[in-house]
């Protein structure tokens, strides 16, 4: 699919590759960058086709330099930039309710909105030279819109460091305080250690993934007993399931499963 600053690309296996794709402004969130953003994650939402969705950068040393500070400047009145914000929790929120696995590929600095982004995806492997951070503060700013992402994410210290500060943390520092899952050497193949693990869950069953995923977001907010309640019922529709019932068949003809995704 045609977007001019993402790019958009499906493998056979399934895996649709999101990248940024503005190099020359590091990937700043504008209005394009983000329509064209949105737009492609809805796409990814509603193609059957789609088992695993990677959102990448096309930039070799940055994943995302967060907000378009320029948009912050112009003449525009303050009711049309408080609208033009509603696209970062919509996009927050479409990348929690994709009912697809997402990975973010971060080979680069992810910073402000672009942290954001990588912290509202399911999984996160990074390149041994990014950083994380929310510099905001620094220009003026605070990073209001990744609050519900940050405390949900890292220790609520560590945040407030983080946004008090306009500091930055290491790839490894990411992984030690748990919201990185893999770390890759910069002499390593970034890519294909995106893909292993892309592939691996482009290949688990879609519909058990997708009420797995609904299941995740879902239940995060809920009182504990409601949660029990809930996942309850969310399991037995699970076994009501083709592939939960060729996956227990597989199972024990000691076979690989054929899913059909019903």
């Amino acid at each position: 699919m045609t977007h001019s600053k993402v790019r958009d690309t499906i493998s056979e296996a399934g895996v649709r590759t999101i990248a940024l794709d503005d190099p020359d402004k590091r990937n700043a969130l504008s209005l394009e960058l983000l329509d064209d953003l949105i737009g492609a994650l809805e796409t990814a939402r509603s193609d059957p086709d789609t088992r695993c969705v990677v959102l990448a950068s096309t930039h070799p040393k940055v994943f995302c330099a967060g907000g378009n500070l320029a948009a912050f400047g112009d003449d525009a009145s303050i009711v049309d930039k408080h609208l033009a914000n509603d696209r970062f929790p919509l996009l927050f929120k479409l990348l929690g309710e994709l009912g697809k696995p997402s990975i973010c590929a971060v080979g680069g600095h992810a910073l402000a909105g672009g942290f954001g982004l990588t912290l509202a995806c399911d999984l996160i492997l990074a390149r041994e030279s990014a950083t994380f951070g929310t510099p905001e503060i620094n220009v003026g700013i605070f990073p209001f819109m990744l609050m519900a992402l940050l405390y949900r994410n890292l220790p609520r210290k560590r945040v407030n460091q983080l946004m008090l500060l306009g500091e930055r943390v290491s790839a490894h520092e990411a992984h030690e305080l748990g919201f990185v899952n893999r770390v890759v050497p910069d002499g390593d193949d970034f890519d294909a250690a995106v893909m292993e693990w892309a592939d691996r869950l482009a290949s688990k069953s879609p519909v058990l993934m997708r009420f797995g995923k609904e299941a995740m977001h879902r239940q995060d907010g809920m009182h504990y007993d409601d949660a029990l309640d809930y996942l309850q019922a969310q399991l037995s529709l699970a076994f009501a399931t083709e592939d939960a019932r060729e996956g227990l068949t597989a199972f024990l003809e000691k076979r690989e499963p054929s899913w059909t995704g019903r």
